[in-house]
């Protein structure tokens, strides 16, 4: 057991979220640095400026193997900022002890004759704005989306195997129709799909303008190069192999706006409100005893109440998926939000992006483990649909509607009521009303397990 860890997503659930770890904590943000400056330095040798050579192939070579950080890279980082590495003073930042780390890693090299166009005309937010950038796409493309979509598939098959599982609707808590819960599954899909769609199109924007957007320096040092299409370039150099792409802001102050990643966050917000609905469905599925949840063996439910099976998968998606949303809507609210050209306080804030991240992470992890326990109990819901035959007073009404009774719904109303109805009950009404024989014979014929409308088809994901 890690006695020391703070947060629970570097202890009780580190296996869980370990993939996006790797690609969102510290290490992953000091390779992105470390790629960003020599995906950089790539572009400038490719601009011909003056005193700066072309890269050989083995020069090449050099550069992409230094973008694989080892353990031992990290903790020289680690001293370059905080303790200092032999004749150099600890810069206390953790961008320049990036450059610092590469001419240490470069000065043996045949590169050591141009280690002063590292971080040539950069400041360090641009060497940030990417790295953060490509990491949150990593973290989307890579571990949030595939674990969505793995979670939407389970649940279509879930709908599409109980398409027909009769079921008693609730509006407002109390009884409504029949449904099945099939249908009521799909529901959730449906909204994910459309939630899904736009996560995998979202793309996150980045700044790389120098001090304060405008490319100052770059522009003074060499008026004549197109600093704007170098940029493009560097940016395109990093969205190679990468579907969740990056962007590049066509204006910017020293950050960029983030405006991209309010809208991701928001579209993962959404996402996981619709899993908290679900959840709590789920949660009042299983209380009302229409869901049974599989036992597994040694499993304890209480400390002192043996016989409980306690729906905690879905009770813990619930919690962390609150926990990530209000993260969410925190970043959204703060991130866009800059004093003048920059002030400090975002850099904290982006450090624990991938928590919020990490929240969803186990959240979808809970809900498929949940779901792998459940059994939606057919008996139980024909049991407790046949203690509820005024729920045909919807189909009843209408159909005396539709053969010109003009208080029917009235009729219904005064019948039904605040009254305990039962099937005899309900068919000594129908004798009762002034219609044609034809018309009792339909009414007659209406059935709380197959009074259904379009469900069983709605469920089976069949749009006509």
């Amino acid at each position: 057991m890690q006695r020391s860890v703070l947060c629970p997503l570097d202890g009780r659930y580190r296996v869980r979220v370990n993939n996006l770890s790797v690609l969102m904590g510290e290490a992953a943000l000091a390779a992105n640095r470390v790629c960003a400056e020599v995906t950089w330095l790539k572009i400038l040798s490719g601009l011909k400026l003056p005193q700066l050579k072309k890269l050989t192939a083995a020069e090449q070579k050099i550069l992409d193997k230094i973008c694989t950080i080892s353990s031992a890279d990290l903790d020289l980082l680690q001293q370059l900022e905080n303790t200092g590495y032999q004749q150099l003073p600890a810069t206390r930042h953790d961008v320049k002890a990036v450059e610092y780390f590469l001419r240490l890693k470069l000065q043996n090299t045949s590169l050591k004759d141009r280690l002063n166009w590292l971080h040539f005309a950069l400041t360090s937010e641009d060497v940030n704005s990417v790295s953060y950038a490509c990491m949150l796409a990593d973290g989307v493309e890579k571990v949030i989306l595939p674990s969505l979509k793995k979670l939407h598939k389970n649940l279509d098959h879930l709908a599409r195997k109980e398409a027909r599982s009769v079921l008693l609707a609730r509006t407002h808590g109390q009884p409504a129709v029949p449904t099945t819960f099939g249908k009521e599954i799909r529901v959730f899909t449906e909204r994910l799909s459309r939630q899904i769609k736009q996560l995998n199109n979202q793309q996150i924007s980045c700044k790389f303008g120098g001090a304060v957007g405008n490319y100052n320096a770059h522009v003074a040092a060499f008026e004549k190069v197109n600093w704007r299409k170098a940029a493009q370039q560097f940016v395109n150099a990093l969205n190679k192999g990468r579907k969740t792409k990056i962007f590049l802001s066509p204006v910017s102050t020293q950050i960029d706006n983030r405006d991209s990643y309010a809208e991701l966050f928001d579209n993962l917000r959404r996402i996981n409100l619709i899993l908290l609905g679900f959840s709590q469905d789920m949660w009042r599925y299983i209380s009302a005893g229409l869901v049974k949840q599989k036992t597994v063996a040694g499993e304890v439910g209480s400390s002192t109440m043996p016989q409980k099976v306690n729906p905690i998968d879905f009770e813990n998606a619930e919690g962390n998926l609150q926990l990530a949303n209000t993260l969410f809507t925190f970043f959204a609210e703060k991130l866009p939000l800059s004093r003048l050209q920059r002030d400090l306080s975002d850099s904290t804030v982006l450090r624990n992006m991938g928590m919020a991240l990490g929240y969803c992470l186990v959240a979808y992890s809970s809900l498929e483990k949940g779901l792998s326990k459940i059994i939606f109990d057919k008996h139980a819901a024909l049991e407790e649909l046949a203690q509820y035959p005024e729920v045909l007073a919807e189909g009843i009404q209408t159909i005396l509607r539709a053969n010109g009774c003009t208080q029917a719904y009235e009729l219904l109303r005064d019948f039904t009521r605040g009254k305990k109805v039962t099937a005899f009950l309900l068919a000594d009404f129908i004798d009762g009303l002034n219609v044609p024989a034809s018309v009792k014979m339909q009414l007659h014929q209406l059935d709380t397990q197959t009074y259904l409308g379009y469900a069983v088809q709605l469920a089976e994901g069949k749009n006509d």
